[in-house]
């Protein structure tokens, strides 16, 4: 090799060497960005309050989600407890449809006797501890009349919720085709009910938020049926169950050819409750139980070993840069605004700097001017406060979008319309104002 030649294969080599050099650390900073990995289609981690995302993987992909579907059966028979449509001593006896399902065993399922009778509760109990899909369509026709109507409710409450990425075609989570031919009008047999990893986060969180007392039968571990079906709880990390985990009491589990290892878990430790929900686990085995409670304890043990939860505004805080709002026509001419209640969010720690307050006003209440229009009443909404980010950890936003964990921004006081005289004479004094003004600026153009 010529000493030409050699010198410019040293030149070549040595450039390779530093683009490599260059690319490496870049695909280490990229990978290193994701803080935990998870094994799973779709996993999101919530601190259930605030709604804040603590992480998230391809959180609004439509996936099957099998009897997990079952949280949205439970929040309308607690709606309808709740309205006095329906009450938990109110007894059902199955038609065949129902009794039919509910001797399928290898589903989940108590067998439901034809001249059986059972209540609201017995029937609520049997689905949300063991899932049982006999009783799940039980609750839905006891609710509804028939599991049809039932499924028109459950996409009506999920448009209401504002589940944007959710189909319900059954009462159960299960696959149509498991429903012998039965399934609900409307319906073909090869469907089955979906939603996003965010979705079902935001179900879980309305579920626990609204009707706070369906953690109580969710922790229950293990369960007779009234007829002597033992009902043990999927949720195997449940405590004393053999995933236990510090904290955890519920939340719903599933799982179908389709569907895969999915749950949807709450814990609360230190003050902070948390939602995680993973798709579709896996741990390589082929296992359709273990996964989702494996990839779950990651999720948990990442919030709790790495997130608190703070104030960082207390209530009847005020902006420095706006504590007060203009106001046309009131005996005063500013209104105080303040905080309606403290804002509390969930963050990494030592992250507490990197948040700044954001006031949202409510344009539809003030004038092209920006003032607001006498008389202004104490308490009155006149916008929201949330947060913004400044940090450099990656920041997943909150369930409802980019806005969350937000409190209303109210004004601190009543403030009258003035009367004709002081409006009057705010009128003649802007006047004489207006022509003061103008000549002092006539007086200075001669001196120009």
């Amino acid at each position: 090799m010529s000493i030409m030649n050699l010198k410019r294969y040293l030149a070549v080599l040595l450039m390779v060497t530093l683009v490599f050099s260059i690319i490496t650390p870049l695909k280490q900073a990229s990978a290193a960005s994701d803080p935990i990995s998870i094994s799973a289609k779709a996993s999101i981690l919530v601190e259930a309050s605030s709604g804040k995302i603590l992480y998230g993987n391809n959180i609004d992909e439509q996936l099957p989600v099998a009897s997990m579907a079952k949280s949205m059966t439970e929040y309308l028979v607690l709606e309808a407890i709740h309205k006095g449509k329906i009450k938990w001593d109110q007894t059902y006896t199955p038609d065949d449809y129902t009794y039919k399902i509910s001797q399928i065993r290898e589903l989940s399922n108590v067998p439901l006797r034809k001249d059986g009778s059972y209540t609201v509760r017995e029937l609520y109990e049997a689905m949300a501890i063991y899932s049982a899909n006999g009783a799940a369509i039980a609750l839905a026709e006891v609710v509804a009349g028939s599991e049809t109507n039932f499924i028109k409710m459950m996409n009506d409450k999920a448009k209401e919720l504002g589940l944007k990425n959710s189909r319900f075609v059954n009462a159960t989570g299960l696959e149509n085709r498991d429903l012998m031919g039965m399934q609900p009008d409307g319906t073909t047999v090869d469907e089955q009910s979906t939603m996003s990893a965010r979705d079902m986060a935001l179900l879980a969180q309305r579920l626990i938020k609204d009707y706070p007392e369906m953690i109580q039968t969710a922790s229950i571990p293990r369960k007779t049926f009234k007829e002597g079906t033992d009902m043990p709880n999927y949720n195997w990390m449940l405590k004393g169950l053999i995933y236990e985990y510090p904290g955890v009491d519920g939340l719903k589990t599933g799982s179908t050819s389709s569907a895969g290892s999915c749950f949807t878990a709450t814990a609360k430790r230190n003050g902070m409750r948390v939602i995680s929900v993973v798709l579709n686990a896996t741990d390589g085995t082929g296992d359709i139980k273990k996964p989702r409670f494996k990839e779950t304890k990651k999720l948990l043990d990442y919030a709790y070993n790495n997130f608190t939860v703070e104030q960082l505004y207390p209530k009847n805080y005020q902006l420095k840069k706006q504590a007060t709002l203009p106001v046309v026509d009131g005996k005063q001419k500013e209104a105080a605004i303040i905080t309606k209640a403290p804002l509390i969010v969930a963050m990494k720690r030592g992250e507490k700097e990197s948040y700044q307050p954001k006031l949202t006003l409510d344009k539809r209440l003030l004038n092209d001017k920006g003032e607001l229009t006498a008389p202004v009443k104490k308490g009155q909404k006149v916008g929201v406060m949330g947060l913004e980010y400044k940090g450099s950890e990656k920041d997943y936003g909150f369930l409802t979008g980019n806005s969350g964990g937000e409190v209303d921004v109210v004004t601190k006081e009543n403030i009258d319309k003035a009367n004709w005289f002081v409006l009057a004479m705010r009128g003649i004094g802007g006047f004489f104002a207006g022509l003061w003004n103008g000549a002092v600026h006539g007086v200075q153009g001669w001196f120009k």
